[in-house]
């Protein structure tokens, strides 16, 4: 295993391993509170125990109305920063990095009046109607600062870096969708220009060693789309790109017939081959045999081991141990 263990760094963090604990949503806040209770606390702590090079929190939304379930952890208030500093403490005391992924569902959330770039109507799981109604100027603007607010509070909080949550059907995903985002202004001729707003607002109020990323739809609706997202961020100063499906429900998956992997890895070694910047893959990486070879093939950078690291906590450090006790 010539590259799974190898350190990695991005801006001034050393990751250990390219192994990453991707965002995966925990259940452990009171309703419609937002906070961080103890479990949460420990959770992160086990995670990190289990040797990872870098553990991504869930997504935390940055504005209550935004949020994708009832009891999704929150950044939309300073009284949050202390529950939060707390996550990446415990992380930290186990020398592992770790990045905030920071959230709003659009129309995809339990909002009753959701808001969407353009207007939009689907069913959801539950066979009810969701209309979402078109964002006003006003409206985008004020996301933007949810979002900023929220970067300023991840860094408070001790955090090494924020992830912008920009796939699974979220808002910002929504914006980079043309099928999705139907606007005829700046924010849909030019769908990058809501997320690159955000990045720079966070750079103007935190350091410049504090890290910005994104977790980004690959098939928005294309691969094409996906790859041009990833250029046109790159060249806004995004520090890493952690690539996903995006807007599923109006999206055109690809991978060559015969291809070894899941397509979003496929997509994940085409963004690679495009940009310089750091690149994460995920999906179905289930060993570290399996993790070598990603990171061999689709020459990224990091490969997210998400319900492996689930079902065994201790994933990262069993994978060392069983690969160098075979040399």
């Amino acid at each position: 295993m010539d590259i799974l263990f190898t350190p990695f760094q991005i801006k001034n963090v050393i990751l250990k391993n390219r192994i990453c604990i991707p965002p995966m949503v925990t259940l452990f806040s009171p309703k419609d509170s937002g906070i961080v209770t103890e479990k949460t606390v420990e959770h992160y702590r086990i995670l990190a125990q289990g040797g990872p090079g870098l553990i991504i929190q869930e997504a935390t939304c940055v504005n209550k109305d935004g949020r994708l379930m009832d009891r999704q952890l929150g950044i939309w208030d300073d009284t949050q920063i202390e529950g939060l500093k707390k996550i990446s403490d415990s992380v930290h005391d186990e020398g592992c990095h770790i990045f905030l992924q920071i959230h709003h569902a659009g129309v995809i959330g339990i909002s009753k009046d959701p808001m969407c770039p353009s207007d939009y109507n689907y069913v959801n799981n539950k066979g009810m109607k969701i209309t979402g109604h078109e964002m006003t100027l006003a409206d985008i603007h004020s996301i933007q600062s949810d979002f900023i607010e929220a970067g300023r509070r991840a860094f408070a909080a001790g955090y090494d870096g924020i992830e912008l949550h920009g796939c699974h059907q979220y808002l910002i995903s929504q914006f980079f969708n043309r099928r999705v985002n139907k606007r005829t202004d700046e924010y849909g001729v030019n769908p990058e220009k809501f997320t690159i707003e955000i990045i720079n607002g966070i750079r103007k109020i935190t350091p410049e060693n504090f890290i910005v990323g994104i977790r980004l739809g690959c098939f928005e609706p294309t691969l094409e789309d996906g790859i041009n997202h990833a250029k046109i961020l790159e060249q806004n100063g995004i520090d890493f790109l952690d690539i996903s499906y995006g807007f599923q429900m109006e999206h055109q998956p690809y991978s060559p017939d015969g291809y070894p992997y899941q397509d979003i890895i496929y997509a994940a070694k085409k963004i690679k081959e495009a940009v310089s910047v750091p690149v994460f893959a995920v999906g179905g990486i289930r060993t570290p045999e399996t993790a070598e070879s990603v990171l061999e093939e689709t020459k990224v950078d990091i490969v997210d081991i998400g319900r492996g690291s689930l079902k065994n906590l201790n994933w990262a450090n069993d994978a060392k141990k069983k690969i160098f006790s075979s040399l």
